[in-house]
């Protein structure tokens, strides 16, 4: 790699995991790629602990960026309309889908493609802890990347297309209908009952048909394993994202399951 080559970080923040992606745009190449789960639920405090490790002692990360962005992946977001947004009322939007407390800093994100505005809480001592190590940085809430991606890619249909991003604890569905977002929320879940209760739910309330709609898949799950059998068999049209980059993904890097790296693949 040359020294001049133009670089681009992104880093997302998970209290269940991390994951990191350089992109090289010089060679127009994905050129790493890794995802950090952890055995349980951390602190935000424990998460920065297991940043600082993982930077400090991977070489990849001892070069100069360019641009870094920092994807914080919470449930703690709320979209409003731009035209019905006052920033004023952060906390309002936010505290009837969210708890919340009352230091949290609280910003917002805003989704153009949709005129919407996501209000949500970041990590602040990830995001002082980036500033101090890499300067000037960008981020976002990992919704904000996947509504407008969604919304970028989805081509025009009249049926509904249910999206479910898959977390380690929570999941992120999204239904798009005409190019237009007809839903997104994050539910938590525990088992694969809560996990296939959640999206029945939404089908039943949208009144979806379970035999017709198509569901793209995306983030912390594959074939065969618990979550897509039973969601396989409520739901029969189930198909993994797919997405044509403007970038190539390093021969080294295994590519089958591009699917489950969607987000972060996304930010730049």
């Amino acid at each position: 790699m040359k020294i001049n080559d133009i670089k681009e970080l992104s880093i997302q923040i998970n209290l269940n995991g991390l994951s990191f992606c350089i992109l090289n745009r010089t060679t127009n190449t994905i050129e790493f790629l890794k995802t950090i789960p952890f055995e349980q639920k951390l602190t935000p405090i424990d998460v920065l602990n297991e940043l600082k490790a993982e930077l400090s002692s991977n070489t990849v990360f001892s070069g100069d960026f360019n641009s870094v962005i920092v994807i914080h992946q919470n449930e703690l977001a709320t979209l409003v309309p731009k035209n019905l947004y006052d920033a004023e009322h952060k906390v309002d939007y936010l505290k009837f889908n969210s708890k919340i407390l009352r230091n949290d800093f609280i910003t917002e994100d805003e989704i153009a493609i949709n005129n919407s505005v996501n209000v949500y809480v970041p990590y602040v001592n990830i995001n002082n802890y980036i500033f101090e190590t890499f300067g000037e940085f960008v981020y976002k809430h990992s919704s904000s990347i996947l509504i407008d991606s969604i919304l970028q890619d989805s081509k025009t249909s009249e049926d509904s297309v249910v999206y479910i991003n898959v977390n380690t604890d929570t999941i992120e569905l999204i239904v798009v209908e005409n190019n237009k977002l007809q839903l997104f929320n994050v539910f938590n879940y525990y088992s694969k009952e809560d996990f296939i209760y959640y999206v029945l739910f939404v089908f039943e309330q949208l009144k979806l048909n379970a035999e017709t709609t198509h569901i793209q898949l995306s983030g912390n799950i594959i074939i065969g394993d618990d979550l897509y059998v039973i969601l396989y068999t409520y739901v029969r049209d189930v198909t993994f994202i797919e997405r044509a980059y403007d970038f190539v993904i390093a021969a080294e890097i295994d590519k089958r399951y591009s699917h489950q790296h969607f987000l972060i693949l996304n930010s730049f």
